[in-house]
């Protein structure tokens, strides 16, 4: 029994010792790289697309962009890997990047199944429908019969037999290789509704030719929560990420913005903010990073505010309204840690 309990013992320290390494070697690839290789989605407005000069920008861009801006203290230090719904989970576990942010639902399945951590929540979302305003629908509950459109390997598909399901519905299911060929279904007349996240449904009427002829209905079927992820074992990159998204929601609760940080750096006495930025104690000791690295987050990517505003917000073209996406204090969800 004693050397039964020893063997057990040696197992568990062998297992702690490797897993210990392997978020070590996880950073130091990151490091020697040069980069944070992101995952991301191809095109999808206001989250991850290419702007006229060529650049990537997005809210599940920034969130790339604030690794690299702690990792390297310069936000540009990123590789975008676009990458396919299907395709995500088995490339972020293989390898191909460090990083997936790419408007992903977590969900028990996919945190237990996929060899993949789930570290933070950037958006909050629900599934919808978007149709025709020429069809007169009004309520989700009018859809019975419906064909729909959908992208493979989503939660949706599974949302959608639940809500059909419970209130005795039929519909027509036709499953596409992405949302902009699932798009260009609908747009093409072979569905008559899309549904999928009501981001996406927004950022996607953006690409119609007629966008004002189509319309997003009110309910939402389903919780979808969005965030990155990255593949299971590494547990400091994990935690990077973690804390890069709670430094841009900290920011926005401390009233620090990506024009006035440096103004508030140099006159705030406020010990929480003097932290936060680096100024009092070295909280990026303990994630490897250096004692500035949410001071480069905030001056290079923003806040949360900063990102949403500019990216699907009230400064850009899909207006989407704060709602869930606030912070607790405003009636919203997000609440992150104190950087302490």
């Amino acid at each position: 029994m004693k050397h039964n309990k020893i063997q057990l013992i040696a197992v568990l320290l062998a297992g702690l010792i490797m897993s210990m390494g392997g978020h070590a070697s996880s950073m130091d690839k990151v490091k020697k790289h040069g980069a944070v290789r992101c995952g991301i989605n191809e095109n999808l407005p206001g989250f991850s697309e290419k702007n006229s000069s060529g650049q990537w920008v997005g809210l599940d861009v920034d969130i790339c962009r604030a690794v690299a801006a702690a990792v390297f203290s310069d936000a540009t230090k990123v590789e975008y890997v676009p990458v396919s719904g299907k395709d995500r989970f088995e490339s972020l576990a293989s390898g191909k990047f460090d990083i997936l942010s790419r408007n992903t639902t977590w969900n028990l399945s996919r945190d237990t199944g996929m060899n993949i951590t789930f570290v933070g929540i950037n958006y909050y979302d629900g599934q919808g429908f978007m149709l025709s305003k020429k069809s007169g629908i009004r309520s989700a509950l009018e859809l019975d019969g419906s064909s729909i459109c959908v992208e493979k390997a989503t939660t949706h598909i599974e949302n959608l037999r639940d809500y059909f399901q419970l209130n005795r519905m039929k519909y027509q299911l036709q499953e596409f290789d992405s949302a902009q060929e699932a798009l260009s279904a609908y747009e093409g007349g072979k569905c008559q509704v899309i549904t999928s996240d009501q981001s996406s449904l927004y950022s996607l009427r953006t690409e119609l030719k007629n966008p004002k002829d189509s319309k997003v209905l009110a309910e939402v079927i389903s919780k979808e929560p969005l965030g990155p992820s990255v593949a299971a074992g590494n547990g400091t990159l994990a935690k990077i990420v973690r804390w890069s998204l709670f430094v841009m929601l900290d920011a926005e609760e401390a009233g620090i913005t990506i024009e006035n940080v440096d103004q508030v750096r140099q006159l705030s006495r406020d010990p929480a903010v003097r932290r936060l930025l680096g100024l009092e104690k070295n909280t990026g000791e303990s994630l490897g990073l250096s004692k500035d690295w949410a001071y480069n987050i905030i001056k290079q990517v923003g806040n949360y505010a900063d990102s949403f505003n500019r990216n699907v917000g009230k400064g850009s073209p899909l207006k989407v309204k704060r709602g869930l996406n606030a912070l607790w204090r405003d009636g919203g969800l997000h609440y992150a840690p104190p950087i302490d």
